[in-house]
């Protein structure tokens, strides 16, 4: 299996499944003498970890960071950073049930057409397991990144909707309730209908949110490269995510260019931020603000018609732990993958001076 790394000059690789010894990943391309705070790239990890409320996942995993090479007293030395995850509470039993049979909408089913066979285990390389590393990674560029800001916030669960302006949220609101909406009431009906769909044995999907502030001008490529298209990638590389919009996004397609274009400042800014923070593939100064859409989880425990190994019909029903909805838990996975790709920008951007 390749296209395990990601990036152009900080790159992370990452290895593991949801239900072996551990996961991990080797961050390569990390400028010397960064400080790092060990306990905030944790603090992120515990964002993302199972077990953390009643509305997620009850697996139960400490998340523990062991860094194994590239951090020395507390700074980066230039050499690769190597970092592993004990997996601490698999319960491999609970999948004995889809070994010879696929859950619809899953990875399953392609994932033993392109390789021969698959780890059934949670979904093996599949898994959102994964994702934690990523978190370790974009933590880490989120410290280098210094005065460049990036906040994710859950803004929808299935038609509960913030229907309000980031600019006028409090962005320290985003962790006070178990959901990362930054509007209380709000937050209160998305738990109750992600507790609803659980108690159904359903799922739901939902969107993340994400800004980007301080971001200086001049980062992207006009062409191929583009900001927005890296962005774009980054996110639609998670588990689960089946859309990406930025700045006006697909409200755009209703408006007239005389409404759509920001006129520009005398001072460089615009008065609008249509464009949200991107212009041409390249970064303007002004917000980066987009959407990231999760569809609900596959797994749901309920029956469903399904095939087996040998193309016979059979019934499908999950079970063990999952998400009832993903949303919470893939904040601090948008913010990482968008601070690896702003980080790597910078870098392409210094070496070319």
């Amino acid at each position: 299996m390749k296209s395990n790394t990601f990036g152009n000059l900080f790159t992370v690789t990452t290895f593991g499944e949801s239900h072996g010894n551990s996961i991990g990943g080797i961050i390569d391309g990390c400028p010397s003498g960064k400080e790092i705070n060990i306990e905030l790239i944790q603090k992120d990890l515990d964002r993302r970890k199972p077990g953390q409320s009643k509305i997620v996942t009850q697996r139960k995993e400490n998340d523990k960071l062991e860094i194994l090479s590239g951090i020395f007293e507390g700074k980066t030395t230039g050499t690769p950073i190597g970092f592993i995850i004990k997996n601490m509470d698999q319960k491999s039993k609970d999948y004995t049930h889809i070994k010879k049979s696929y859950r619809p909408s899953h990875a399953d089913y392609v994932y033993e057409k392109k390789y021969g066979n698959r780890d059934y285990r949670g979904g093996g390389r599949s898994s959102a397991r994964e994702t934690a590393c990523r978190v370790v990674a974009g933590s880490i560029a989120k410290q280098i990144l210094g005065n460049i800001k990036i906040n994710a916030f859950v803004s929808s669960v299935g038609n509960i909707s913030l229907n309000t302006s980031y600019s006028k949220l409090d962005f320290e609101n985003i962790e006070k309730n178990n959901v990362r909406c930054p509007d209380n009431e709000t937050a209160q009906k998305m738990e109750e209908l992600i507790l609803k769909v659980r108690k159904d044995g359903d799922t739901i999907g939902g969107v993340v949110s994400c800004v980007i502030q301080n971001t200086p001008i001049g980062i992207g490529e006009p062409v191929f490269k583009k900001l927005h298209s890296e962005l774009g990638a980054a996110m639609l590389s998670i588990n689960a995510v089946k859309g990406f919009e930025y700045g006006s996004g697909f409200d755009g397609t209703k408006m007239r260019g005389s409404e759509h274009n920001d006129i520009i400042n005398s001072d460089g800014t615009t008065k609008t931020n249509n464009s949200g923070g991107i212009q041409g593939g390249i970064s303007n100064g002004m917000d980066i603000y987009f959407n990231v859409a999760f569809k609900p989880v596959a797994t749901i425990m309920r029956d469903q018609d399904s095939i087996n190994s040998e193309g016979k019909k059979t019934t499908i029903k999950g079970k063990g732990r999952h998400d009832p909805c993903v949303v919470p838990r893939a904040v601090p996975i948008v913010e990482a993958m968008a601070a690896l790709v702003i980080l790597d920008y910078i870098l392409i951007n210094n070496s070319k001076k």
